[in-house]
């Protein structure tokens, strides 16, 4: 670590520091960003930086070859957009977690990301230490979205018509396969709830936590904690 790059603490219930460091690759089309994300997050005892890519037709290339543990994907790029190349990653075996950067808090193109497995998204403004934090969160395996911010995105893209509707029945159909415990699982996850909150709320120990979290996703054919929070806000589960 470079003896000007301070360490930063984990935040608050963030999980323990990995055992290796977290293999980290940053994709966006301007060059500055990449080279402040890259200096802001590579000097890191726990993370290192180990490819860049310009734009989204280079992902897949980069992946096969340096094998990232979490991507940060910029959404707009001119060639292959983040959207595009988010959805081409998670359709591969044994995909990296990605997160999502963008300028935009309310746009259908996050959501679309979300719904495709990516692990949450980040405004390109978001302060240093929370950008960290999300990947230190995502290598994990913890969500990196709160449930306010789903709920805002899904109701700005959902406005009117009959989609709405739809989507809420089909989501309490693909939920009705599941016990009354497993049902409270998926709702504590759809409020944004960690592991340990999860096992204070229900009284489960944290390994009992995770093998139901496993079990989620495996019965809803789901690849991350995001996308059953998405599909607890979808069935309209999630409110008090």
């Amino acid at each position: 670590m470079s003896p000007l790059t301070p360490a930063t603490p984990p935040a608050p219930g963030a999980p323990p520091a990995p055992a290796t460091p977290i293999r980290l690759a940053v994709v966006d089309d301007d060059p500055l960003v990449r080279a402040g994300l890259t200096l802001m997050l590579g000097g890191r005892d726990d993370v290192v930086v180990v490819a860049e890519a310009a734009d989204g037709d280079e992902v897949a290339a980069m992946v096969a070859m340096h094998a990232p543990d979490v991507v940060l994907m910029d959404l707009r790029m001119p060639r292959l957009d983040g959207l595009a190349a988010t959805e081409q990653l998670l359709a591969r075996p044994d995909p990296p977690q990605v997160i999502v950067l963008t300028t935009f808090d309310a746009d259908e193109h996050v959501l679309r990301a979300l719904r495709a497995g990516a692990a949450g998204f980040l405004l390109k403004d978001t302060p240093p230490p929370q950008i960290l934090d999300a990947v230190r969160r995502v290598a994990a395996g913890e969500a990196t979205l709160s449930p306010t911010v789903t709920r805002r995105l899904i109701d700005h893209v959902t406005v009117g018509g009959a989609g709405p509707d739809r989507r809420r029945e089909q989501a309490r159909q693909r939920l009705a396969q599941l016990s009354d415990r497993e049902l409270e699982v998926a709702r504590a996850l759809g409020q944004g709830l960690t592991n340990a909150e999860l096992g204070t709320a229900l009284h489960l120990s944290t390994a009992t936590v995770k093998a139901y979290v496993s079990r989620l996703l495996t019965r809803l054919d789901l690849g991350n904690r995001v996308q059953v929070a998405l599909l607890v806000h979808d069935a309209d589960l999630d409110r008090p």
